[in-house]
């Protein structure tokens, strides 16, 4: 049976590319009085979101001015509700500007209207731009036909660790910089103590720092400071602290090191105050399929053993947040090789735990920009372009594709194939996107992954490779033996 055609209505919603015929016809539509087109959102407005004021557009007709300007004020939020309502609206439509969106999204979310979040790249992709009608009557036209897609937003208790969870992330970066003025510091004064240890942020390295802004100045009574565990001599750490004092060098250092430790106590507020609210969030259960292993695989022998625990982040909370995450999602993100803590919890403040609103994996992984898009024309495709996205969860999951690089699993395995054929950024890229697939049926399916290890990898990747050349033989008329052993 033919495959139905889909209509270019159908194609916008499905976020697709038009060609220059199909954008020329829909721009006529669009400009006309009545385009003629099916009405998914009768009652429809639309808000143009500014700074100090928002332009709010209603069908016309409805009123002697459909176009009204309401101020950011709270007051005047509950006002424009009142207005909308009284005027029958029961959607809004509006562009994520800035900031400036969040504050009159949850007063028209708290009214019980439906608000669409609209990303400005969507509008875009529409024809027949706006002329002498205001950006509200624009977005009102096209969401009343449904020509626009709305923005995935987590629930409201998830979107409270996510704010606390960013706030983290910006004290550990702050604290990084920290760190590199300090190392900057002790360069400028030729002490070559980041030569000696590898963490300077350590326990060795911040003792000598705070011996040394005490006012000590022994080579040798700061190397007696070294932790047992450093693998540097307290012979080679006192020859690295020879330096040149300079006064005013040791000012620096000495803020430095003052704006780490503030940071270190923010890191541990944000910590006390993340348990709090992850604690609040319900547990879940998700109904666990049996684990995926071929018949081949049990035949090759018992699973490979991990070479060793996954290591605790050294910027992971203080409390035990690998056992919050299993019982929050009610899966264990860290059965995936490549993901730790840090990861999943990412996953968990950006997305939280109900991932309804994707279909299928694949747009799961399209709207974390990990899939190519791609062009099609007259039904082929005839090209493939990388979309940039600014995406958290994708980022995370980029760097625990980068893990894998010396991981002996199979997820190890397969990003070093991906990249011997296809280089760097686009094995990381396509290794990303499978993990993502596997996040993906962990939170909807409840299948766990099981780590076949990397022969297994190798033996089902030289067997398709069998297959292909047998084809290319037969094409060619000729016959692959194997070659007899000796």
């Amino acid at each position: 049976m033919a495959k139905r055609k889909m209509s270019t209505f159908e194609r916008i919603r499905r976020g697709e590319r038009l060609g220059r015929r199909e954008r020329k016809a829909l721009e006529h539509c669009l400009q006309a009085e009545d385009p003629e087109l099916e009405i998914v959102h009768p009652n429809a407005a639309g808000i143009d979101v500014g700074n100090k004021s928002h332009f709010v557009g209603i069908k016309p007709g409805s009123c002697e001015q459909p176009v009204q300007e309401f101020g950011s004020w709270t007051a005047d939020l509950k006002r424009m509700v009142a207005w909308l309502k009284l005027h029958g609206v029961k959607t809004v439509a509006m562009q994520s500007t800035g900031v400036y969106w969040i504050a009159l999204y949850e007063v028209l979310e708290q009214a019980g209207l439906e608000v669409y979040l609209v990303n400005a790249r969507g509008t875009k992709n529409l024809p027949g731009r706006k002329s002498d009608v205001q950006e509200c009557q624009w977005l009102r036209k096209l969401h009343t036909y449904g020509l626009l897609r709305n923005s995935f937003r987590p629930p409201e208790e998830i979107r409270a660790v996510r704010t606390l969870w960013r706030l983290r992330e910006r004290h550990v970066r702050e604290a990084g910089r920290a760190i590199e003025q300090m190392q900057k510091a002790l360069t400028t004064m030729n002490v070559q103590l980041g030569n000696a240890i590898s963490d300077l942020s350590g326990t060795t390295g911040l003792a000598i720092i705070r011996a040394i802004l005490a006012g000590e100045r022994d080579p040798r009574q700061l190397a007696k400071l070294r932790d047992r565990r450093v693998e540097a001599s307290e012979e080679e750490i006192a020859h690295s602290l020879e330096g040149n004092w300079r006064d005013d060098v040791l000012f620096e250092l000495q803020q430095a090191l003052d704006g780490y430790d503030f940071l270190g106590r923010q890191i541990a507020a944000c910590d006390v105050e993340l348990q709090k609210y992850m604690a609040a969030l319900p547990s879940r259960e998700v109904g666990e399929s049996a684990p995926v292993a071929s018949t081949s695989a049990l035949q090759a022998g018992p699973l490979p053993q991990k070479a060793r625990a996954k290591r605790k982040s050294k910027n992971a909370p203080s409390f035990n947040l690998g056992a919050e995450l299993r019982r929050i999602t009610g899966v264990d993100f860290l059965s995936i090789d490549g993901i730790n803590v840090m990861t999943a919890q990412v996953i968990l403040s950006e997305m939280g735990t109900d991932l309804g609103a994707f279909p299928s994996e694949s747009h799961f992984t399209a709207w974390l920009g990990l899939a190519p898009r791609r062009d099609i024309s007259g039904g082929k495709v005839i090209g493939h372009k990388s979309r940039r996205v600014k995406n958290r969860v994708a980022n995370a999951l980029r760097m625990a594709a980068e893990a894998l690089a010396h991981s002996d699993s199979y997820l190890g395995a397969r990003y070093r194939h991906l990249r011997a054929r296809l280089g760097g950024l686009k094995a990381v890229k396509a290794m990303a996107r499978y993990l993502a697939c596997l996040v993906y049926r962990l939170l909807t399916h409840g299948q766990p992954w099981v780590d076949r290890g990397s022969a297994e990898y190798e033996r089902k990747r030289q067997g398709r490779e069998l297959v292909a050349l047998q084809r290319r033989a037969s094409k060619l008329g000729l016959r692959l033996v194997p070659v007899q052993a000796s």
